[in-house]
């Protein structure tokens, strides 16, 4: 692991301290783990006062949401028992990438139904992002399957679809940055029909180097089949999110190198943004009030944004 917090917050200065409208949604994501990984109430509530103590440090120490989050996942195991490695969330990952896979091929139809396949893909990897269990209450899929039904109907509100296809045009390298298990089955849609354009491009797909929260590791991803798909790599995250100067080596000679680099979901979305960098594009979709005020678009809408130090 490269880095300290140290480095962290000089290179993400933006987001020096934690929002206080990120508080609620941690010290919920402390009772969700506690409840996924059955502690008792006594060792739960020995949780989320850690949470909170944490909270209160990082408003004079340098501290992301995403290392709290961490924190709050360690203690959780310690309370089990368990190995470092130990997976909270593994069996609701699991049948999110189940429930997933059973809508891949209905998906992939529309997909080459379409006036614009590589469109359609994006839009239904982009529409993948809602599946966020980080801080849900139960292992209830039923609403999810709901969901699914009309992931394509979501609208953007941010659309930058015509620089990335100039991008790509001009690209021999792709990095692409996962987000969660079950939305890392649409991603692999999405790629699919990037090769089906630009077959010439190399993709490299990075994944968090240990569980935390449903993010997908490279155990995940060969589950599912990405790595039979495009390359995979850990890009040496332990958080919900790519801080980078924590990441690996290989991780940052590869963002270096990238022609294009496709970033998902909030939490890298997060802790990637002050990198002012045109190579990136996020593709999200916006589930909070914190993350509409970051990205200037209003909740629940999709965003697929280019990043440079003009944006709007």
């Amino acid at each position: 692991m490269k880095g300290g917090m140290s480095t962290t917050v000089k290179n993400n200065e933006r987001f020096a301290g934690i929002a206080s409208d990120c508080h609620s949604c941690i010290i919920g994501q402390a009772r969700s783990a506690a409840r996924f990984a059955e502690l008792s109430e006594e060792q739960a509530n020995r949780v989320i006062t850690l949470a909170k103590v944490w909270l209160k440090k990082s408003k004079t120490t340098p501290l992301l949401r995403q290392h709290i989050v961490r924190y709050v996942a360690d203690a959780v195991i310690q309370e089990r028992g368990e190995s470092h490695n130990f997976d909270i969330y593994k069996e609701v990952k699991d049948k999110s990438n189940i429930l997933s896979m059973s809508y891949a091929d209905s998906f992939q139809k529309k997909i080459d139904d379409s006036e614009s396949p590589l469109e359609t893909g994006l839009k239904l990897a982009a529409a993948g992002n809602i599946i966020d269990f980080g801080v849900k209450q139960s292992h209830d899929f039923i609403n999810l399957d709901k969901e699914f039904q009309s992931l394509d109907k979501i609208p953007f509100a941010r659309y930058d679809i015509e620089p990335f296809k100039r991008a790509l045009e001009r690209a021999s390298t792709l990095l692409y940055i996962c987000d969660n298990c079950g939305e890392i089955v649409f991603d692999m849609l999405f790629i699919k029909e990037i090769q089906r354009e630009c077959p010439n491009l190399q993709i490299v797909a990075a994944l968090r180097d240990k569980p935390i929260i449903n993010d997908a590791t490279l155990e995940d991803a060969k589950a599912v089949g990405l790595d039979r798909l495009v390359k995979t790599i850990s890009s040496g995250s332990i958080y919900p999110g790519t801080i980078y100067p924590e990441t690996t080596e290989e991780f940052q000679n590869l963002f270096t190198a990238a022609d294009v680099i496709l970033v998902k979901g909030q939490g890298n979305f997060e802790t990637l943004l002050p990198l002012a960098d045109r190579r990136l594009f996020f593709l999200l979709r916006i589930k909070c009030g914190y993350m509409a005020a970051l990205s200037k678009v209003q909740k629940d809408n999709l965003v697929f944004m280019q990043r440079y130090k003009d944006a709007n």
